[in-house]
């Protein structure tokens, strides 16, 4: 696996809200952490619906030693995730994770451009302020469905001022990845977090720019897709078990709890350390993850049941044996 989580217990110390739906919780752990990369996140461990969950929040610089800032986006198309926070006041507890990033950032250029999408705006702070101290000046494009939604642009335009561009789409202000990746110099970096189809734009667009995939950095949030979340079915190849994937679990989970195990590692579609093989599909899948190419997705030859839905029914071949039940001669 590719990092060690140490859990921990920590308590809400105050909430206010950022935005009409974005809602800031700070965080007292009981064992401070110290340092940590720009553009870390926390896992959270959270009980939705009488079941364990647990959700990834990025964090923000907090002025405050010893806490913990993150902030939540309220969804409808969610898997009660943030409503789940939502309720949460001062005084809780909660259990987290050490922090841990993602981005891997070459931090030796000359040029960053950082893009965000909605709540994907969390990372991008902490990143805008490891360059002030650096001494890079990084522009900042900040994507959103309305002016209202922009939360931190106080703190951002304190950052980067005059360099910071927001595309709010009730102005009618749309970012254009391309003609922005192609009016950076040649050793640029871009960073960029926000929902999948902007990743996904943004991949495109600095390949055509005819840029090194390697100086694109970028992670993930939430699990949105193409289409909506819904219940759906998967099929176990060698067996004929189906499992329903009610719409507020992952079909990770809903394997794992049925005794399929599969191994993960970041749960977020990046690292494909959970891919599976699909046998057949009778239906659609939605592919949500970062992880496999344009190409991969259309063939929809493997998924990441981390993250990853479908419409209908999945087949697929989790390598799972009826002959290798617990107790079976080898």
């Amino acid at each position: 696996m590719r990092f060690a989580e140490h859990w921990s217990s920590a308590t809400v110390m105050a909430t206010r809200d950022l935005a009409p739906t974005i809602r800031e919780i700070v965080l007292k752990p009981d064992a401070p952490a110290t340092t940590w990369p720009p553009g870390s996140h926390i896992n959270v461990s959270l009980l939705i619906n009488g079941r364990p969950e647990r959700r990834s929040y990025s964090l923000i610089p907090c002025g405050a030693d010893g806490m913990l800032r993150i902030a939540v986006r309220l969804t409808d198309d969610s898997r009660g995730g943030s409503r789940t926070m939502w309720t949460l006041q001062a005084g809780h507890r909660l259990e987290i994770t050490n922090p841990t990033s993602l981005f891997e950032i070459d931090w030796t250029r000359k040029t960053y451009c950082l893009i965000a999408g909605g709540i994907g705006v969390t990372p991008m702070l902490g990143i805008a302020a490891a360059l002030a101290r650096k001494g890079r000046a990084p522009t900042m494009h900040y994507a959103v469905k309305s002016r209202r939604d922009a939360a931190l642009l106080d703190e951002l335009a304190a950052l980067v001022g005059n360099r910071l561009a927001v595309h709010a789409g009730d102005d009618g202000a749309r970012l254009d990845l391309d003609a922005t990746f192609r009016a950076l110099p040649p050793d640029a970096i871009a960073v960029l977090c926000g929902p999948l189809r902007m990743l996904e734009a943004a991949r495109l667009a600095w390949h055509q720019a005819g840029r090194p995939a390697s100086d694109l950095c970028f992670e993930t949030f939430g699990s949105s897709g193409r289409l909506p979340t819904t219940e759906f079915r998967v099929r176990i190849a060698a067996t004929g078990n189906e499992i329903v994937v009610p719409r507020d679990r992952s079909m990770l989970d809903a394997l794992n709890a049925a005794g399929f195990e599969v191994i993960s590692d970041c749960e977020r579609g990046e690292c494909g350390v959970c891919a599976i093989d699909v046998a057949g599909v009778d239906g659609e899948i939605d592919h949500r993850d970062v992880f496999f190419s344009a190409d991969q997705k259309h063939d929809s030859g493997k998924i990441c049941p981390c993250v990853s839905r479908a419409r209908g029914t999945v087949t697929i071949d989790t390598l799972y044996r009826p002959d290798r039940l617990p107790g079976a001669a080898a």
